[in-house]
């Protein structure tokens, strides 16, 4: 006996999905049709396929009448729908929604249920309310030259005792408080070149000395940082932190509150190094995966390509000189 498995069918003329239980499918009806066409009983067919007779009948009829088209699933949708709501009502219901009047005041100025309010309004739509708003406008930029903009961010991460749970399936052993640690990340808004260090915490004095580290490090691939963008967070507030900047010479500018996407480019780096680095393998410690961070800084801005850099990696928009393009590159 040939059984038939559920599938789903991707061909031009349905996008069905057919139901997980169903007994058959386009290529099974098609397979009924051919063994009663080709004389065996309709009985015989309805038992070795597991159906009724009535199935059996409903698809030979649509073979005959219809031919290989008839085979396919169709809409439940009736033909005819007389107590469905009034095409103008409908219009009515979005243009009244549109001067943002809630279901249930457009309900009661057209007589309707607020169900049928809700149902027309999803299918325009328009369901909520911010729904009518019109879109943020998104307002991409780049600086000219590499060194004139750094963004700066922080990004906490659970200190590493030993392998976790969710990589051995062993919940047993005592697992205690093992801390935080803070990767600080700095990248350069023309170039992407990218670095980073892991700290101890976010107050002001780590964040002062990083700026210092990261400014030190630009300066050895010959950029010269003039402005930095960072959060509002206490340590970039921190008189610390404003007195590196005044001593490095630094312009440094906020981003808007709560508007993560305005420093945009450190965010999308550090789901990066969260990716490729601090969750790309187990580590039993933190020192580990603190020591794999010079390597993938390494390969993020010498050898992995960036999609908003034309597929070629961060390092190739600063312009180096071979000389010190060898000096530098080991």
């Amino acid at each position: 006996m040939k059984l038939c498995v559920a599938s789903k069918q991707t061909s031009k003329e349905t996008r069905m999905d057919v139901h997980k239980n169903a007994r058959l499918t386009r290529h099974c009806r098609a397979l009924l049709v051919d063994r009663v066409m080709r004389g065996r009983a309709r009985r015989q067919v309805a038992q070795e396929l597991g159906i009724s007779m009535k199935t059996v009948d409903k698809w030979v009829r649509r073979y005959l009448a219809e031919g290989p088209s008839g085979l396919t699933d169709r809409s439940s949708r009736p033909r005819r729908q007389p107590s469905a709501t009034a095409e103008a009502l409908q219009i009515a219901v979005i243009a009244l929604r549109r001067q943002r009047l809630t279901m249930s005041a457009i309900a009661g100025q057209l007589r309707l249920s607020r169900a049928t309010v809700a149902r027309i309004l999803a299918r325009a739509g328009l369901n909520r309310l911010a729904q009518l708003a019109p879109p943020a406008v998104i307002r991409r930029y780049e600086r000219a030259t590499p060194g004139e903009l750094l963004h700066l961010d922080v990004k906490k991460l659970g200190r590493i005792t030993r392998i976790g749970h969710r990589i051995t399936g062993d919940r047993s052993g005592p697992y205690g408080q093992a801390g935080w640690e803070y990767v600080h990340v700095a990248i350069d808004d023309t170039s992407r070149v990218a670095y980073a260090q892991v700290l101890p915490d976010e107050q002001g004095d780590s964040t002062a000395a990083f700026l210092r580290a990261a400014v030190a490090y630009y300066a050895g691939l010959g950029l010269t940082i003039r402005e930095v963008l960072t959060d509002n967070g206490g340590g970039y507030r921190s008189r610390v932190f404003a007195r590196a900047c005044s001593d490095l010479g630094l312009k440094h500018r906020y981003t808007r509150p709560y508007t993560p996407r305005t420093n945009g480019k450190a965010e999308r780096f550090i789901q990066t190094a969260l990716r490729e680095w601090a969750y790309a393998r187990a580590y039993s410690r933190s020192e580990q995966r603190i020591g794999e961070l010079p390597r993938f800084l390494h390969g993020y801005n010498w050898h992995r390509p960036h999609a908003s850099l034309a597929a070629q990696p961060p390092i190739t928009r600063i312009g180096l000189k071979r000389n010190n393009l060898m000096r530098l590159h080991n």
